[in-house]
């Protein structure tokens, strides 16, 4: 009796083995939680994907706005279009995603603005300007370089006015300052 009773779970244990499976409504609910993330993950991965590029143009003004610096150092006048070349950065003047140029600048300058434009004006990525000038230190009354990187508060796409072709405000005795609706990223 006990082996016909064995025989019977094990068979009953098999048949139950052989419909087993996925229901529509379980593939349907597994389909709807994976839509459901997609839509969440989606937005912000295009959002790093934008800073990713806007990391670019923060990098590169960054280095155009020292470079500058060093330029006046050694020549005493700050770097122009025309010698972009001459900051020693490597740089292309024009990547995929922005347009990078000098306004300003040459022989008796006292002021230099360094642009990041973005390449097209339907990406939704950020213009930033920099800027370098002389300034007189109160204390001392050295003459000294002072910089100011900024980043336009809103991306190209959606205010087309900030297009990176801003230039910053110079002071006698004060750090450069941002143009309007650009903040600035230097922490002053």
């Amino acid at each position: 009796m006990k082996t016909e009773l064995k025989a019977k779970f094990l068979q009953h244990l098999n048949q139950s083995k052989q419909n087993e499976g996925f229901t529509l409504i379980e593939l349907l609910v597994v389909i709807i939680i994976i839509g459901i993330l997609s839509a969440i993950a989606l937005p912000s991965f295009l959002n790093q994907a934008n800073k990713a590029k806007q990391s670019e143009a923060r990098t590169y003004v960054g280095s155009m706005n020292r470079a500058q610096q060093a330029y006046y150092l050694e020549n005493n006048e700050f770097a122009n279009e025309e010698n972009f070349g001459g900051l020693g950065l490597g740089v292309a003047t024009s990547t995929e995603n922005y347009k990078y140029d000098i306004d300003g600048g040459g022989p008796d300058s006292t002021t230099v603005t360094n642009q990041a434009q973005p390449a097209k004006d339907t990406a939704s990525i950020k213009a930033y300007v920099g800027g370098v000038g002389l300034a007189n230190v109160a204390a001392t009354s050295e003459a000294t370089t002072l910089a100011v990187l900024c980043e336009a508060e809103t991306p190209i796409a959606i205010k087309k006015a900030l297009d990176g072709t801003q230039t910053p405000t110079f002071n006698l005795d004060k750090a450069p300052t941002c143009p309007n609706e650009y903040k600035d990223l230097t922490g002053g």
